[in-house]
């Protein structure tokens, strides 16, 4: 089964996160949470919202994973920026030629690890931010070879869907697809 790492920090967006995390599972995608190390299990999420980590991000091992998933929220965005553990797995990741992805303005930490592809999207008021030639405003979902990036809460299904048909395929996007009523997702 595949296995992805979805860190969260205070101030994620909630939206994302769930979201994300619900598609991945319904199509047969294990995803742990890693709370930041020396903070709670339980995260506080930008809207009031908490969710219970799994383990500490102290307690991950990149060879254990497939993909690492961060999610947007600029509060929590600059946690997993500042993060020397969640910097080092974002470029042993990429080093080992595994999936990094990032959805919101989460793309600001991808580029704090040097991680982020030629070609990218986050949500358009934290693209000055970003600063990284190759923004694409026009699409929901970016992949630039191992490197998958979506714009914002409002995308946060059909990114889902696309990280769920790269890591174990069409059949499985189409099931939970088309069983969500995701019509709109291309």
């Amino acid at each position: 089964m595949a296995l992805v790492l979805l860190p969260l920090a205070q101030g994620f967006e909630e939206v994302e996160a769930v979201s994300l995390i619900d598609v991945l599972r319904r199509g047969g995608v294990g995803v742990r949470v890693a709370h930041m190390d020396g903070e709670s299990d339980m995260v506080l999420g930008a809207n009031g919202i908490t969710i219970k980590a799994d383990t500490s991000i102290a307690n991950v091992i990149s060879d254990d994973f497939d993909m690492i998933l961060l999610p947007g929220g600029w509060e929590g965005t600059y946690i997993l920026a500042d993060n020397e553990i969640v910097q080092q797995l974002l470029k042993e990741f990429k080093s080992k030629e595994k999936v990094v992805g990032s959805i919101c303005a989460a793309a600001y930490a991808l580029k704090r690890a040097d991680v982020l592809g030629d070609e990218y999207t986050c949500y358009p008021a934290a693209a000055d931010e970003v600063d990284h030639k190759g923004y694409r405003e026009d699409k929901m979902v970016v992949t630039d070879g191992n490197i998958m990036t979506s714009r914002g809460p409002g995308t946060a299904l059909c990114f889902g869907l696309e990280i769920l048909k790269r890591l174990v395929g069409e059949e499985s996007y189409k099931a939970v697809k088309e069983g969500m009523l995701l019509d709109f997702c291309e």
